[in-house]
């Protein structure tokens, strides 16, 4: 399925891009997030599993066990963002 990913404050820093679109096989944000880690560096840094952080879901807050759909829009950011 297609996934909107959304990365802000010093994850859009350290990723160098701010959006990008994705095709997953992920169920789940932490599934996805792990998939995105396979992709090596410095995903596999900046998105590591104990590297604390927030996630949208269609603009939402979520937990990691919200699930995925097609078109999805996904956001990462770090727990503190400023203004």
């Amino acid at each position: 399925m297609k996934i909107h990913l959304k990365y802000f404050a010093s994850l859009r820093e350290k990723l160098s891009t701010s959006e990008e679109t994705w095709h997953s096989q992920a169920l789940d944000v932490e599934a996805l997030r792990q998939e995105l880690c396979a992709r090596g560096e410095p995903y596999a840094t900046v998105l590591a599993t104990g590297v604390v952080m927030r996630y949208a879901l269609n603009q939402e807050l979520c937990q990691p066990s919200a699930l995925l759909s097609d078109g999805c829009e996904v956001a990462f950011f770090p727990p503190v963002t400023g203004g």
